[in-house]
C-alpha cells in the first residue's frame, strides 16, 4: 500500500475507486461524453474509456471555463469520477468539481506515480491518498 500525504484539498469529501491516469490534459467540454462518461477524442490516451467511478488522476483541465459545467452534467447524469487528483487543480476542475461535489486534491511535488486502475482512495479533507499496489 502507498500513502501519498500532503495533498492539497481543493474541494473536500471522499472517494474511491480504480485510477484512470493519464498525462494529457482534458478539456471536459470538447473531449467527454457527459452520458457516457466516456473520452471522446482519439488523440487523447483515455479514448474510449470511462471517468464513471473512477479516481481521476491528469494534470489540469483546458478549454473553456464552461467544461465545469460539463463536470456538473457528468455528476447529474450518473458518470462522473469518484475524486479526481490534479498535478495542478485549475478553475475549471476546481469550480466544476465544487457544484459537482466531487473531491478534488493537488499532488505535493515528488508524490510516487499512481498505477493505472490501482484501487484509490482519495480523503481531501485530510490530505492523503491511499494507494493498493496491484
Amino acid at each position: 500500500m502507498i500513502i501519498i500525504s500532503n495533498c492539497r484539498k481543493i474541494v473536500g469529501g471522499s472517494g474511491e475507486g480504480q485510477a484512470l491516469v493519464t498525462a494529457q490534459p482534458i478539456n471536459f467540454l470538447a473531449m467527454v461524453d457527459t452520458k457516457t462518461g466516456r473520452i471522446t477524442d482519439p488523440k487523447h490516451d483515455l479514448y474510449g474509456k470511462s471517468l464513471k467511478g473512477t479516481v481521476l488522476v491528469f494534470p489540469y483541465a483546458v478549454g473553456s471555463s464552461v467544461g465545469a459545467y460539463a463536470i456538473y452534467s457528468l455528476r447529474e447524469c450518473g458518470t462522473a469520477p469518484s475524486a479526481v487528483v490534479c498535478s495542478k487543480a485549475d478553475i475549471t476542475t476546481a469550480s466544476g468539481c465544487a457544484i459537482a461535489n466531487i473531491p478534488v486534491v493537488d499532488l505535493p511535488e515528488n508524490a510516487p506515480a499512481i498505477k493505472q486502475g490501482s484501487i484509490t482512495r482519495v480523503e481531501a479533507d485530510i490530505g492523503r491518498i491511499t494507494v493498493k499496489v496491484l
